[in-house]
C-alpha cells in the first residue's frame, strides 16, 4: 500500500485472546506454561507486518473475562481471535462477546495430528483439547443474541489450511478496518439518466462506516493550474515508461497517442496526485461535464490515466459518480486482488465468453502485459477526447462484485466467479477482458442480472467469493452468490 494512506489509515487492529480454565492449574503442573507456549505458536502466525496485533492474554475464569472485556471494548479492534488453548467454560467467553462489536473467530489448533494413543495421558489430552469447548462457546452465541462465530479448526504445526485461514482473515480486517476509516470524495453526480448510481452517502457511513465528502470540480482545477512544467515533464515520462502507445487498428475514432493528450493527461494526473493527498482522501467517484471548450471540460473528461494510477496505488477511482462500486474496488483492493472498474460488453456466442471491462478508470497493478495508451477523437456516449487506457486481465481465475441499493434503503453485496482466458480484445482504448462463466455464458448473465445488481462492478484476480461472503455476513448485509450449476 502507498506509505502515505497507510501510514494516515493505519493498519488493521487484530486481537487475540485466549481461554482456558483454571480449575487445571494447580491439578497438572506445567500445563498453563505448555499452553501459552501454544498462544506464542498461534500468534506467530499472524503477518504483524501487515496488521496491528494486541494480546490480551489468558482468560481462565468469568472474573478475568469481565476485567478483560474493559481493554478489549477499549482497544477498537477490527478482528478478535478467541485462541481455545484447551477446553474452558463458556464464561470466559459470553461477556466477550456480548460487548465486542467486531467479528470474532474461535482458533482450535491441537498441537498432536493425533495423540499416542498408548502412551496417552490426562494432561496429553488437555493440551490437545482445543475443540472440546466450541460448541459451548458457539451454542452460547446464540443465546446472547450474537452471530455464530467462524471456525478454525487443525493442528498448530504444518497445516497449510490453518495458515491460509488466518491470512484470509486478516485481509478482511483491513478491508474492515478501511472500510470504517475510509474518506471518500466526490465531485459532481451521477450521469444523468442512470438511476442505478444514485447512492445516499449517509447509508454508506450506516452500513460501510465510511464518510464521503462532496467536493466542487473547481477545486480540482485549482491544483491543475498549479502544476508546473517541470513536473508536467516528469508525469509524462513516468506515463510513458507505464504504457504502451502502439498504433491504431481498426477503431476510426482512436489514434497514437499524440503529444497534446499525454500532455493533458500529465497535468490532470498531477492535480488529481496533489488533490488527494491534499485532502487525505481514500478514494474518490466522480462524473461532471461542464462547458463546451472549458477548462473544467477538459479536466474532468481525461481523469483515466491517472486515475488508473492512483487505483493502482490502493487509492481506488470510480467514474460516473458510482459510489457503490468504489467501495466495492475498495473491498477487493484491500484483500489483496485488485478491483478494477468494469461491465458487460457483447458477448461472444461462438466462443461462449463475455467481454467484461469499461472505458476506465481501470487497476493496472492486475494487468495481464503492459497497458496501452491510446487517443480517443471521442469518449463514446460523454463529452471531451483525450487519452483512453486499454488493458486486460490476468489470464486465470477472476472474481466480481457488484454492491447495489435496495429498496428497503439498505446494500446487496452481488458476487460470482469466473475465468479470464487469452485471445484477443476489441483495440478501443478500453479495458476488456473476455470473461468466462459457468454453466454457459448466456445461462450465468441471466441469474447474474435477475439478482438486481448495478450496471458496474468490481473485477478482481483469483476465487474469492467466501471471503467475501464472509465480509457480507460481518457486515449485515444481504449478499447472493452466482451459482455455477
Amino acid at each position: 500500500m502507498n506509505k502515505m494512506k497507510e501510514e494516515k489509515m493505519g493498519k488493521a487492529r487484530i486481537g487475540v485472546f485466549s481461554v482456558g480454565y483454571d480449575k487445571y492449574w494447580s491439578q497438572f503442573p506445567g500445563l498453563l506454561d505448555e499452553l501459552l507456549k501454544k498462544e506464542a505458536e498461534f500468534i506467530r502466525k499472524i503477518p504483524v507486518e501487515e496488521v496491528e496485533v494486541f494480546s490480551f492474554g489468558m482468560v481462565d475464569s468469568p472474573a478475568v473475562a469481565y476485567e478483560k472485556v474493559k481493554e478489549i471494548v477499549a482497544a477498537n479492534l477490527d478482528f478478535l481471535f478467541c485462541d481455545m488453548l484447551t477446553y474452558a467454560t463458556s464464561g470466559t467467553f459470553g461477556v466477550i462477546a456480548r460487548s465486542v462489536q467486531c467479528p470474532i473467530v474461535l482458533v482450535a489448533l491441537q498441537p498432536l495430528k493425533a495423540m499416542d494413543y498408548k502412551q496417552a495421558t490426562t494432561y496429553m489430552q488437555l493440551v490437545n483439547d482445543d475443540i472440546c469447548a466450541l460448541p459451548e462457546f458457539t451454542g452460547v452465541a446464540v443465546r446472547l443474541g450474537k452471530p455464530v462465530p467462524e471456525i478454525i479448526i487443525g493442528t498448530l504445526y504444518d497445516d497449510r489450511q490453518v495458515d491460509e485461514e488466518v491470512r484470509e482473515y486478516c485481509r478482511i480486517a483491513k478491508v474492515l478496518h478501511s472500510l470504517k476509516n475510509a474518506k471518500l470524495g466526490h465531485i459532481g453526480h451521477p450521469l444523468n439518466s442512470m438511476m442505478d448510481m444514485n447512492t445516499d452517502p449517509t447509508m454508506l457511513t450506516a452500513f460501510f462506516g465510511s464518510h464521503v465528502i462532496s467536493y466542487e470540480p473547481n477545486e480540482l482545477l485549482q491544483q491543475m493550474e498549479n502544476v508546473s512544467d517541470r513536473e508536467v515533464k516528469e508525469k509524462e515520462a513516468c506515463i510513458l515508461d507505464f504504457f504502451d502507445t502502439p498504433d491504431p487498428v481498426s477503431d476510426p475514432i482512436s489514434m497514437k497517442l499524440r503529444d497534446e493528450d499525454l500532455k493533458v493527461a500529465a497535468k490532470v494526473s498531477l492535480a488529481l496526485d496533489k488533490f488527494v493527498e491534499s485532502n487525505g482522501l481514500n478514494g474518490l467517484a466522480y462524473y461532471y461535464d461542464g462547458a463546451d471548450n472549458s477548462s473544467i471540460r477538459q479536466l474532468m473528461s481525461n481523469l483515466i490515466v491517472g486515475n488508473s494510477l492512483l487505483t493502482a496505488r490502493h487509492i481506488p477511482m470510480c467514474g460516473e459518480s458510482d459510489l457503490k462500486t468504489l467501495v466495492a474496488l475498495m473491498i477487493m483492493d484491500r484483500l489483496g486482488i485488485g478491483g478494477s472498474f468494469a461491465e458487460f460488453h457483447p458477448i461472444d456466442f461462438n466462443d461462449g465468453f463475455v467481454l467484461v471491462g469499461h472505458d476506465g478508470p481501470h487497476n493496472i497493478s492486475i494487468a495481464e502485459g503492459k497497458p496501452v495508451l491510446r487517443s480517443l477523437k471521442k469518449y463514446h456516449g460523454k463529452p471531451g477526447n483525450g487519452a483512453g487506457v486499454e488493458f486486460k486481465i490476468k489470464e486465470g481465475p477472476i472474481t466480481l462484485l457488484s454492491i447495489n441499493s435496495t429498496y428497503d434503503g439498505k446494500f446487496k453485496l452481488i458476487i460470482a466467479e469466473g475465468e479470464s482466458v487469452s485471445g484477443p480484445i476489441p483495440p478501443t482504448g478500453n479495458t476488456n477482458t473476455r470473461g468466462f462463466f459457468q454453466p454457459d455464458v448466456r445461462t450465468f448473465l441471466k441469474r447474474w442480472i435477475s439478482e438486481g445488481p448495478t450496471h458496474h462492478f468490481a473485477l478482481g484476480i483469483g476465487h474469492h467469493a467466501a471471503t467475501l461472503e464472509k465480509i457480507a455476513r460481518y457486515l449485515n448485509l444481504e449478499y447472493k452468490i452466482i451459482s455455477v450449476n
